[in-house]
């Protein structure tokens, strides 16, 4: 039996080579047919989350599941934030945070932005920088706050610089990431046309640069507003922060969840826009999500 069996299947027909492609042609016909993508994009798909939260949260509120005294009610912080509102006292508050917000901001995009391109287009750049930002990226920002106080004071000048060290790291290891893995194919195309250094800088390199700089500005501005929490509490008479911290003294749980809530809506609408001008200045890269 098995040497009939040997015998038959050497007498087999060997299959054309064309059917033996033919599964793959199809296949690759269908790939054409239909992308291999994440699917069409969701309108407001970031509000989605937020919103089954607060769903979540008003349903515990009337089922009774939560106590008032631990979270009050959706609609009693909106109705404290109304007052807040009516007196004047958020908006204050707000213009305050966000200018100090926004100065961290600048000044650690421009420090953080500047060192990168420094430390990625020199070896010797690198050597001098990159070993101190190192060190800085191993230490919290925010255990430099006693050690800036001494050297700043407890006044604006210390918030603003905790708050651009917190955002110039992510700004330099984005940046100098993607300076870094910039394809070698590039460069050698430049010095095949013969393009100056300039040139090859402003065309090849900041434009490679850019996906890891937005990436970085991203976790910038979540620093800011993290190191904002932290260094309004210290010594200030204005801000969210301290709007926070002063509800914490007096037992206003309705207020401390409204400044949280304003903490969470900036956070937001500043992601929002870092990712609104990334998809106009990255327009040219073609990804997963395209």
């Amino acid at each position: 039996m098995n040497a009939i069996s040997h015998t038959a299947a050497i007498a087999r027909p060997i299959p054309d080579e064309r059917e033996l492609t033919a599964p793959a042609v199809q296949a690759r016909k269908a790939g054409t047919r239909r992308r291999l993508a994440l699917g069409r994009a969701i309108p407001f798909g970031a509000l989605i989350g937020p919103a089954l939260l607060l769903v979540i949260w008003s349903g515990g509120s009337v089922a009774g599941l939560i106590d008032p005294r631990t979270l009050p009610a959706p609609w009693s912080v909106v109705g404290t934030a109304i007052d807040l509102i009516a007196t004047g006292k958020l908006q204050d508050h707000l213009m305050t945070s966000a200018w100090r917000a926004a100065q961290g901001l600048v000044f650690g995009i421009l420090i953080g932005a500047v060192l990168a391109l420094i430390s990625g287009l020199s070896r010797l750049g690198e050597a001098i920088i990159d070993g101190p930002v190192q060190i800085k990226r191993a230490i919290p920002t925010l255990a430099l706050i006693p050690l800036l106080m001494l050297w700043f004071g407890i006044g604006e000048g210390m918030k603003v610089t905790t708050i651009a060290l917190a955002v110039l790291i992510p700004i330099y290891i984005q940046t100098h990431s993607s300076l870094r893995s910039i394809d070698n194919r590039y460069v050698e195309l430049a010095q095949t046309l013969r393009i100056g250094y300039g040139e090859f800088i402003r065309e090849v390199i900041l434009p490679g640069a850019l996906p890891g700089f937005f990436l970085g500005l991203r976790f910038a501005v979540t620093y800011a507003w993290l190191s904002l929490v932290v260094v309004e509490q210290v010594n200030a008479t204005s801000g969210i922060g301290y709007m926070i911290d002063l509800a914490r003294n007096y037992g206003q749980t309705d207020i401390v969840i409204v400044g949280l809530a304003i903490y969470a809506l900036l956070g937001l609408a500043s992601d929002g826009i870092v990712c609104f001008f990334q998809e106009r200045s990255l327009s040219w890269r073609r990804t997963l999500a395209d």
